[in-house]
């Protein structure tokens, strides 16, 4: 079970930065902010880091701060949460309303990656004493502890031991706090919802959105694919935010962004553990950074009224062994195998195109020439309007076995490990002009 610890401001604080280390690689130079302070917190069971040996100054001899290190792998759930007005505002219980956003996190020392989940917050799932919900009311119902045990039972039991949990109001202030965030709109985003106070006005292209702007862009939902293409949004802004912490120019304003953010966010990691990890991501190399969303589709309204998100089981154990290490005892019988005995076809994957060149019958060359290879389940999307100059193979449900097999088909393209291609492809190709020139 998911400990539970209050935790004093300043911990609330820091472990905001180690959030935003987990999508971006900021200065070197940050450690400094940490060294100056030297109070300590009880570890949460079990552990996950342990005391490396302690250095000295060379010259002086006398000891450094100590140094810790990442011992093991650790899954961290992280929640945007709805306050709950009535509670105390320095409680955890200000934290309990429902989940906007859901995210599990595996940080692993062996392999030096980070992986991110994105979880649907309308994924159906069986809560006690009140049955069959969406995820997003465990928390309100249970908290943080509730919405672990029922994501782990959901997730192969997946072991979840640290928490976070962000309310509303904080992702804003963020990007206003870093000067905005530079975000390609894929399309105009033209929205008004007077009962939400909600007014979406965006332009098509590449924008800096300040806060305001880039929750609207979050929290646009009127483009037919609801909350799955808030998720590939939000996977969007993610890698914004992780370019705009990895300019020097951000490191001035770190020491604000914790004083202004600490009222935002619980979470029970110990003191250590966020400079451990914080450490950790500032070592973080790039390409070993991914995302993926939870595989499934949505119920139509003759199966629930509710639209769930129903979770595919062959793409769950697909992604869990892949990104968090985590097997179903009946993998093999529940989707395609992984095992050199059941080798990927390429018939059996759902490619869909996007022309991203200036090309415009790249997209048609490309579907001849896969066929020829093999590839016979192609759709040709609509051209993605931002040029690209390298083809990206973006894996929409997680199958990067399968996204190594038609890069080397296709002859290159970068991989990218995240879900914001068409939903109801395995793999997306964003022809860029590297190939439309062969």
């Amino acid at each position: 079970m998911i400990p539970s610890r209050p935790q004093p401001k300043v911990a609330r604080s820091l472990f905001w930065i180690f959030l935003l280390l987990l999508i971006a690689t900021a200065s070197a130079t940050f450690g400094a902010i940490f060294g100056a302070i030297t109070a300590l917190i009880a570890p949460v069971e079990p552990e996950i880091i342990s005391k490396a040996l302690d250095t000295y100054d060379t010259f002086t001899g006398a000891p450094n701060r100590l140094e810790y290190r990442l011992s093991r792998p650790v899954n961290i759930l992280v929640m945007g949460v709805d306050r709950v007005p009535e509670a105390s505002p320095n409680s955890s219980q200000a934290f309990n309303g429902r989940s906007d956003t859901i995210l599990l996190v595996r940080i692993d020392p062996s392999d030096r990656s980070i992986n991110l989940l994105s979880i649907p917050r309308d994924t159906q799932v069986e809560l006690p004493n009140i049955g069959q919900t969406k995820i997003s009311e465990a928390n309100a119902q249970g908290g943080q502890a509730l919405t672990a045990k029922v994501l782990s039972n959901t997730l192969n039991n997946l072991p979840i031991e640290r928490y976070v949990r962000v309310s509303t109001g904080a992702f804003r202030e963020l990007v206003d706090l870093l000067g905005g965030v530079d975000v390609f709109v894929p399309r105009a985003m033209n929205y008004t919802d007077n009962a939400q106070q909600l007014n979406i006005n965006l332009v098509q292209g590449w924008q800096t959105l300040n806060g305001e702007q880039a929750d609207q862009f979050a929290r646009f939902r009127n483009d037919g694919l609801g909350d799955i293409g808030r998720i590939q949004r939000q996977q969007s802004l993610i890698q914004s935010v992780w370019k705009r912490l990895s300019s020097p120019a951000t490191l001035p304003r770190l020491p604000q962004i914790i004083r202004v953010m600490q009222k935002y966010v619980d979470t029970n990691l110990s003191f250590e553990e966020i400079l451990t990890l914080g450490t950790f991501g500032l070592q973080l190399d790039r390409d070993n950074f991914k995302m993926v969303m939870l595989p499934g589709s949505s119920s139509s309204s003759e199966e629930d009224f509710r639209s769930y998100w129903i979770v595919d089981p062959a793409g769950r154990d697909r992604v869990m062994s892949q990104f968090f290490k985590v097997g179903a005892p009946d993998f093999a019988l529940t989707g395609r195998s992984r095992s050199e005995y059941d080798p990927i076809l390429p018939r059996d994957l759902k490619i869909s195109i996007q022309n991203a060149s200036s090309n415009p019958q790249a997209a048609t060359r490309l579907t001849t020439y896969l066929a020829d290879k093999g590839f016979d389940n192609i759709s040709v999307a609509e051209d993605w309007p931002d040029r690209q100059r390298q083809s990206q193979i973006i894996v929409q449900r997680g199958d990067l076995a399968a996204a190594d097999i038609l890069k080397k088909a296709l002859g290159g393209g970068k991989i990218e490990a995240n879900s914001t291609g068409e939903i109801a492809s395995d793999l997306t190709i964003r022809l860029g002009e590297d190939w439309a020139n062969r």
